[in-house]
């Protein structure tokens, strides 16, 4: 079973740097899509319905913000866009599609870099997020949350660290809300339970040549129930070609699916 994830920026500024055609390339079971930055009758081009997928987008209430989607092979047993609390629903951040005992979620957690206010929504979605996360590893059941986390968890995972544990996105509060996550021995860390490598980011700046010179952080994961912790086959970041300021996260599990 493969499953990708992308912040597009933009699904229409993805398409047109080849993304869907890449895609197609791809064989993937799942693709989880965040900031697609459009509404859905924005989005009635066949390409963004690529063929043989089932696509489903969650959008922001505000036109040209945030929104989430899932491309699935497989038409799921259910889709529920949102989570359930109004405020992080409006601004489209979370949808989810289940078969079975399966449950895969393009999750868009909040960014914190813009102000004061957005850390502290930030904030609040982290606390609200935690026991929501304790209540599906209750549950049972298999979980993916891919998406961007908009969180660098450790040292390895930003090539500046000493200079950003002041900023959003390396906060010590923000780590340590992972620390917790993974310590309950219910949520891993897909790809570093493969990859253990430095110099591994999904999200480089704009600014100062930063992808040129792969100074960039990893912020966009794939997080997984305990029962799918053995079940992690492979983890790349496709970097070949450029279709957002992010690069695709591409995992594969054996996983009957």
């Amino acid at each position: 079973m493969r499953i990708i994830t992308l912040n597009a920026n933009g699904i229409r500024s993805a398409q047109t740097k080849n993304f869907f055609s890449w895609i197609e390339t791809q064989n993937a079971d799942v693709v989880c899509i965040q900031e697609t930055k459009a509404q859905r009758h924005q989005l009635q081009d066949s390409v963004f319905h690529p063929q043989g997928y089932h696509c489903f987008y969650h959008d922001a209430q505000k036109k040209g913000y945030s929104g989430v989607a899932l491309y699935c092979k497989k038409q799921p047993d259910m889709v529920t866009e949102g989570i359930g609390w109004a405020e992080a629903d409006f601004e489209g951040r979370f949808i989810k599609a289940q078969w079975g005992n399966l449950h895969v979620i393009s999750l868009y957690l909040p960014s914190g870099s813009s102000s004061e206010e957005r850390q502290n929504f930030k904030f609040k979605f982290l606390e609200q997020f935690f026991p929501y996360l304790q209540q599906l590893s209750a549950n049972g059941g298999d979980y993916i949350i891919a998406g961007d986390w908009n969180i660098a968890h450790k040292e390895i995972d930003l090539k500046n660290w000493k200079g950003n544990q002041k900023n959003s996105g390396f906060l010590p509060e923000e780590r340590a809300w992972l620390d917790k996550l993974f310590a309950t021995n219910q949520w891993f860390d897909a790809f570093r339970l493969i990859n253990q490598q430095p110099e591994q980011y999904t999200w480089w700046s704009n600014r100062g040549q930063a992808r040129a010179k792969n100074v960039g952080w990893r912020i966009d994961y794939q997080i997984v129930s305990a029962l799918l912790k053995g079940k992690v086959t492979s983890a790349s970041i496709y970097t070949e070609q450029r279709f957002s300021d992010h690069a695709p996260l591409i995992i594969d599990y054996d996983y009957p699916f």
